[in-house]
């Protein structure tokens, strides 16, 4: 897979992260032809917020895990390879994952992720936007597909498009704050659930803590998709309660910006009959008979009565 005989390594700056126990991709390579490259990373397996999920008697990687890493690995490679500024703006609208949880093993082999790049447009002699392709394999194996699409902007169009919403948020919820059981978000620890109810079924309040070193190395301006992630799967996880919640497949659609100074984040989960598999856009791990299984889930947020996301989520 890795074709050049030098690999480049990705620091935590390049990743967009503060501590190295939080970057996961470790090297790159450039693949022949093309715009793709061959990503090493690492995966642990005890990290304190990607905690291994159980498949039976089976310690799994989190799949959001592999999210991040794909995440981290692609925003590296357009700082490395396409010249992108460390301070120009990525607006992430789409993310999606589908993977075999067959493959997902703490015990299996390091991971190698294949990163294409599609579909560049070019404005003013600057990035504007991208989509990216990706693939994981464990050893020969497809262990997960998936893709997203990012638009790019420097600051003054980025003040633009936030108003005047640009200053760092701080929020903390406090040691009383009421938040969801954690077994019941598939979490362990109770500063790790970004649930609160509010008494409605399937509808859940999201808690915000800038102080999770996770969720918020470094200050923000806004409240970061890759959390809305997170309460998505723990809305799930809170539906099919008492059974585990693997994600086996995910697409998330951001469509605007979640304010720290607007009203509460709603969530909404609500079980979908058959439909078009989540990760579609990722190709064939773990695709056979996707589109009718049991277990997929539309998560919804909302604030101040607009939309924030949509993500179709499936649970094995």
């Amino acid at each position: 897979m890795m074709q050049d005989t030098v690999a480049r390594r990705l620091s935590p700056q390049l990743c967009h992260r503060v501590r190295g126990e939080d970057t996961f991709p470790v090297e790159w390579l450039p693949l022949d032809g093309g715009d793709g490259f061959a990503v090493r990373a690492a995966w642990p397996t005890d990290h304190p917020f990607f905690t291994p999920v159980r498949r039976g008697e089976e310690r799994c990687h989190d799949p959001l895990l592999i999210v991040e890493t794909l995440r981290q690995a692609s925003m590296a490679l357009l700082h490395s390879v396409h010249g992108l500024p460390l301070n120009r703006h990525i607006l992430l609208s789409e993310i999606s994952l589908t993977c075999d949880p067959t493959g997902l093993s703490v015990a299996g082999d390091e991971p190698g992720i294949e990163i294409r790049f599609a579909e560049t447009v070019v404005r003013g002699a600057q990035l504007a936007e991208m989509l990216v392709e990706w693939t994981v394999r464990r050893g020969t194996r497809v262990v997960a597909t998936g893709g997203g699409h990012a638009r790019f902007a420097g600051g003054a169009a980025y003040r633009r498009l936030r108003g005047g919403h640009v200053e760092a948020g701080v929020v903390h919820p406090g040691p009383f704050a009421r938040r969801a059981p954690a077994p019941l978000a598939g979490r362990t620890r109770r500063e790790d659930v970004l649930l609160a109810p509010t008494g409605r079924e399937g509808v859940w309040e999201l808690i915000v803590d800038t102080g999770h070193p996770t969720l918020f190395p470094r200050p923000n301006d806004h409240i970061p998709g890759m959390l809305f992630l997170e309460a998505a799967r723990q809305a799930v996880s809170a539906a099919v309660w008492p059974r585990p919640c693997l994600p086996t497949g995910l697409r998330i659609r951001f469509d605007r910006y979640a304010e720290f100074d607007g009203g509460p984040c709603l969530l909404r989960a609500e079980p979908r009959g058959p439909a078009e598999s989540a990760g579609a856009a990722g190709a064939s791990a773990g695709a056979a008979g996707a589109a009718d299984v049991p277990g997929t889930f539309e998560v919804t947020g909302y604030q101040d009565g607009a939309r924030l996301f949509s993500c179709e989520l499936r649970t094995g």
